[in-house]
């Protein structure tokens, strides 16, 4: 097996053992010491619950209600992310003129803004999903700022002597140079997203699995707080692995997909 078959099969490999060897070093550990299912339950209590949880009809509702409002958060983001620094990267006088704006914006605490935006919008979907697309447009916005600007200059020297319209020269050079940058930022923007999405929910939700987490604190159930975070760390890794999936059909040529250009 040469080393770009084995980069992709060993995450597959490794990532089940190091929580298999987790769970494991957990069970022993909670039962060797005595530590109250209170405080922490035994991963064997926590996958029972989860199995409860995962039986009741309003749990996939909650999930349903999460993954649109992550979904619709962080396409709204990345698309404005992609419009605003595509424009900011080709006029440089307006990126120099609003990056105090942007740089302030960026600093604020954007939990701080929640309630805000709960007096705007309500305690319903639009709240996550303004939040989850705030949260989300920075990273696309910066990295396809970057993007633009990172064409070689020689290379658009060469499209400029074949007297190459603005429409080729960003199809054919700009295009190619801004789509790793873009995907760099996805991969940051939909963990970005689960965050807004869930902590909105937290702080001004009704439903939702931020809502749950809320509800099993109240009650002091902590099998079912863990069993919560169980499944809102599969729903943010389902995210970013169709992230990183559509980035391989995307740019399959790019070295970021597989690894170094000397992998292989």
């Amino acid at each position: 097996m040469n080393r770009r078959k084995l980069l992709k099969v060993l995450p597959w490999i490794t990532t089940p053992a190091l929580l298999i060897v987790l769970f494991v070093v957990w069970e022993v550990t909670v039962k060797a010491l005595g530590i109250s299912t209170l405080i922490l339950p035994p991963p064997s209590l926590v996958f029972e619950q989860l199995g409860q949880t995962l039986g009741e009809p309003t749990t996939w509702t909650n999930v349903r209600v999460t993954v649109t409002e992550i979904v619709l958060g962080f396409l709204a983001g990345t698309a404005a992310g992609v419009l605003v620094g595509v424009i900011l990267g080709k006029l440089p006088l307006l990126e120099a003129s609003v990056r105090p704006l942007i740089i302030a914006l960026e600093v604020i605490p954007k939990v701080a803004l929640i309630p805000l935006f709960v007096i705007w919008f309500g305690f319903g979907m639009t709240t996550k999903v303004v939040i989850a697309g705030l949260l989300a447009f920075f990273p696309v916005m910066l990295n396809v700022l970057l993007g633009v600007r990172s064409v070689d200059r020689g290379h658009r020297d060469v499209m400029q002597s074949i007297n190459a319209s603005r429409w080729q020269t960003f199809r054919h050079l700009e295009y190619k140079s801004m789509m790793p940058h873009v995907f760099a930022g996805m991969e940051t923007a939909i963990v970005l997203a689960v965050i807004g999405t869930i902590v909105g929910e937290y702080l001004g939700g009704n439903e939702g699995l931020g809502y749950m987490v809320v509800k099993t604190l109240n009650e002091l159930n902590a099998p079912a707080l863990f069993a919560v975070i169980l499944m809102l760390a599969t729903v943010g890794l389902i995210m970013y692995f169709i992230v990183t999936s559509f980035k391989r059909v995307a740019i399959p040529w790019h070295e970021s997909v597989y690894g170094r250009k000397d992998v292989g």
